[in-house]
């Protein structure tokens, strides 16, 4: 009698953990945006560089990389925002009002008029801990196909430093001897990221609460795995430092 109470019990907290995590997604999805950019004479025109999302109704988040690249000005390349799902995104133009490059994340800015109000999504700053049910929401396969949000998840495995250790000297450019001599602590998880993923929100199952940002190219030699040969441990940067970011916006 007692197995099958325990069964009964193990397969309603799953069933109500997947109900959760369910509502959790619908509450997230609206504020995952794509980050690229528009080229009017280009083929393609649009190009999905990674994933952003809104922590205010002006402001997105994503990671640094994403953005840093220099524009074709002969091209008339502009840096823009994919909002919204299916084959026809508004694409909204956006500027970086806050950079850290150190941490790989940025904040942009758009026109509130430009887009109807989307919610923005709750951060939180505190340290979690390992084994705690996360999932991220992004786009890993860019926009082939049209802009469809995929959602992974899993747990936080670890909270290690950023730094990957070098095969022979010959890896050790001055970026990493510089993470050696000061390394910064991100999330590792055991959900496999992709490169689209790059600056999507990793938030807890339950409350949709973000507490990091999808990173990879930071701790792999800034190149992100190809699709083909993922490396199934994915690190995230702990939003504290967006935090950080927005707080000396204020002040400024």
């Amino acid at each position: 009698m007692i197995k099958p109470l325990i069964l009964l019990i193990s397969w309603f907290f799953s069933f109500y953990c997947h109900a959760n995590l369910v509502e959790t997604i619908k509450q997230i999805k609206p504020a995952v945006v794509g980050v690229g950019t528009y080229k009017p004479l280009g083929s393609p025109r649009a190009q999905l560089r990674g994933t952003g999302f809104f922590i205010k109704q002006n402001l997105v988040v994503t990671n640094y990389h994403v953005v840093s690249h220099e524009l074709d000005i002969a091209e008339n390349e502009k840096r823009i925002l994919f909002i919204g799902e299916g084959n026809q995104p508004s694409i909204i133009e956006f500027t970086i009002v806050a950079k850290d490059p150190a941490h790989d994340v940025a904040i942009l800015k758009i026109k509130t008029a430009a887009i109807p109000p989307i919610k923005p999504l709750k951060i939180l700053t505190e340290q979690q801990n390992t084994g705690l049910e996360i999932a991220f929401t992004g786009f890993p396969i860019g926009a082939v196909l049209g802009l469809y949000p995929v959602t992974h998840r899993g747990i936080i495995s670890a909270y290690s430093p950023v730094v990957t250790p070098a095969s022979n000297a010959n890896q050790l450019s001055v970026a990493a001897l510089k993470r050696l001599k000061k390394p910064f602590f991100t999330y590792q998880l055991d959900a496999t990221a992709y490169p689209g993923n790059s600056g999507s929100p990793v938030y807890i199952q339950k409350t949709g609460e973000v507490i990091a940002v999808i990173n990879k190219v930071f701790v792999k030699a800034s190149k992100e795995s190809a699709l083909s040969e993922p490396s199934g441990i994915t690190y995230a940067i702990p939003i504290k430092y967006v935090s950080d970011m927005l707080q000396n916006m204020v002040s400024e």
